[in-house]
């Protein structure tokens, strides 16, 4: 599947963009973003993902707040790097308000490249509202709406 390309290409680890770390950070890469949206990726594994060996470890799956959060942490690196390129003193920061209408289309399991595109359907001064797809190959796997706070802090 052609997933859509924004204006500003990054390649950029999530590691570099957000203050998530392991085992909490679910972004490897970011690869694109603009004031539209933006596209980014991680693969979960069982040796980055402890979860998987008590979420039926029978099956392991990606619990669907995971995918939430995955999802939400590329809106998020995205804020980052475009604040970043506008050449601003401060880092955007964010944090989760709501979630809403989420829906999961197929398991995520150990393995998985999860890539997330992500829509700006409203960003203001202090709110962001973004309509997430997370998808696994060519297959929808998970989608929701989050609204985020928005501010700014000190690099």
């Amino acid at each position: 599947m052609e997933f859509p390309q924004f204006k500003n290409s990054y390649n950029k680890p999530g590691i570099e963009l957000l203050p998530h770390r392991s085992p909490f950070l679910f972004v490897d890469n970011l690869i694109s973003a603009d004031e539209t949206g933006a596209v980014g990726e991680y693969t979960f594994t069982m040796e980055k993902n402890e979860f998987f060996k008590g979420h039926f470890p029978d099956f392991p799956v990606v619990p669907g707040v995971v995918l939430v959060e995955a999802m939400a942490q590329v809106s998020g690196a995205a804020l980052v790097a475009r604040n970043a390129l506008g050449g601003k003193d401060k880092e955007a920061s964010f944090l989760l308000a709501a979630v809403d209408n989420a829906r999961f289309r197929r398991p995520v399991r150990p393995g998985d490249k999860l890539t997330t595109v992500v829509e700006n359907v409203r960003v203001r001064s202090r709110l962001g509202v973004f309509a997430l797809k997370g998808y696994v190959g060519d297959e929808l796997a998970a989608e929701c709406e989050v609204k985020c706070v928005l501010g700014e802090k000190d690099k």
